[in-house]
């Protein structure tokens, strides 16, 4: 056999423009699955009104007082009158333009609604995430390796995660805002208003994170690049921020994709608490004024919200980890 065959038969190595289209198929299947995720939730909201016991005019309405006009109306609006596939169409098409009907006990729009509660709520999950993302990074950097570091770490992330956010935020509230007066007891006025829910709501996340992370920088710590690093003179921090966090990061971000859904319905409670406005409490008021048209368009709204993390999360590991790029080769 020739040197030219070996060399021809011999594994290439893959080319920029293979990691390139591997990475837009995979991005695409992502972006596949969160669209069927979200059909899947617009789906069961359209059932569950179709399917739940007693007369949809009656659901729809809630507690508000039945007129021959608001009847005639929700009959217009969910085309109560056509075949349940012509309804459930209908019904996709006005969800795919952002309207999700109408709230007869606010006499609002259920989109106005939306509109104005979506980013107090947005604004609590990205402060609990960078919380949760911070306090995790910290932890996990500073007590890997570290004998007592890391016991006197387990105990206290062992107590945040099993310690409930609201639990969380009467303590911090009484510290920091009935006592000590450092930030504002309710509202969205300011950003320090942000701090004290923000804590509250992402301690108990980035406690879980930190177990997880830790875990994986003492198994980078311990891996042959690491020793070549310090054979090199490289100083031990360099190597745990600049090296060994970017190895031991997938499992986390991965973990923290999972925990966006656990910050979104953690507001709801978090923001009761703090007398925050949000989604948290319009979906609070809806439940208790059965205003189901608001509870179905919060529901969808947060399986948006969820989709659209968890797919931004799924990208961002496969910007750390190439290997993933081609796992389906």
């Amino acid at each position: 056999m020739s040197l030219e065959s070996i060399a021809t038969r011999a594994p290439r190595k893959p080319t920029p423009s293979f990691w390139r289209n591997a990475l837009a198929r995979r991005i695409a299947g992502r972006l596949l699955g969160g669209v069927l995720v979200l059909w899947a939730a617009v789906t069961l909201a359209f059932l569950g009104v179709h399917l739940a016991p007693g007369d949809i005019v009656s659901l729809l309405i809630g507690e508000q007082v039945r007129t021959a006009a608001i009847e005639a109306a929700i009959r217009a609006e969910w085309g109560l009158n056509e075949p349940l596939w012509l309804q459930y169409l209908h019904y996709l098409w006005r969800v795919l333009h952002g309207d999700f009907g109408r709230s007869y006990i606010l006499n609002t729009e259920v989109s106005h609604l939306l509109a104005t509660q979506l980013w107090p709520t947005i604004k609590l999950t990205l402060a609990a995430l960078l919380v949760s993302i911070l306090f995790a990074v910290a932890v996990a950097v500073t007590t890997a390796h570290r004998r007592w570091g890391r016991r006197a770490a387990n105990a206290v992330e062992l107590l945040l995660a099993s310690t409930p956010s609201f639990w969380v935020g009467i303590v911090l509230l009484f510290v920091f805002s009935f006592t000590l007066r450092w930030f504002p007891v309710a509202g969205d006025r300011t950003l320090s208003a942000l701090v004290l829910p923000g804590l509250a709501l992402g301690l108990a996340q980035g406690a879980v994170v930190a177990q997880l992370l830790r875990r994986e920088l003492e198994r980078a710590l311990d891996a042959p690049f690491t020793l070549t690093l310090r054979a090199w003179g490289v100083g031990e921090t360099t190597i745990r921020l600049r090296h060994a966090l970017r190895h031991a990061a997938l499992p986390a971000v991965t973990l923290t994709g999972w925990l966006v859904g656990g910050l979104l319905s953690g507001a709801v409670i978090t923001e009761q608490v703090f007398g925050r406005p949000g989604l948290g409490k319009l979906t609070v008021d809806a439940v208790l004024a059965k205003d189901l048209p608001v509870v179905l368009a919060v529901a969808i709204l947060s399986a948006l919200i969820y989709v659209v993390m968890s797919t931004l999360v799924d990208i961002l590991a496969l910007w750390i980890d190439p290997r993933l790029r081609g796992e389906s080769q």
